[in-house]
């Protein structure tokens, strides 16, 4: 099952008893505050989670696939995401709870 906005909503209404219109709230407080910090180039570090960056590209030459004509690709503005050790090691965990990296 994807993870979506509307099941983290009833997750947050199950586990903290939040009415749904309320939980919603949060979750798009949350996002939106994640949203702002890396649209003004911040970085966003969620302790055992993980963390955000924005990287600047330069623009550079490259080539339409299609075609093969050569073309410019513009610089842009591209997010990476960094697991925290504690959440790497805790995806890497084989089904038996063995380590596994």
């Amino acid at each position: 099952m994807t993870l979506t906005k509307d099941v983290l909503v009833e997750m947050i209404r199950d586990k903290v008893g939040y009415p749904v219109k309320e939980a919603k709230e949060i979750l798009e407080i949350i996002l939106e505050e994640i949203k702002l910090r890396l649209e003004d180039g911040k970085d966003v570090k969620i302790s055992g989670f993980g963390k955000w960056t924005v990287k600047e590209k330069r623009s550079r030459p490259g080539r339409n696939p299609h075609t093969g004509e050569k073309i410019e690709i513009s610089a842009r503005r591209v997010v990476t995401f960094h697991p925290s050790d504690k959440m790497r090691d805790s995806v890497n965990k084989n089904l038996n709870g063995a380590d596994v990296s």
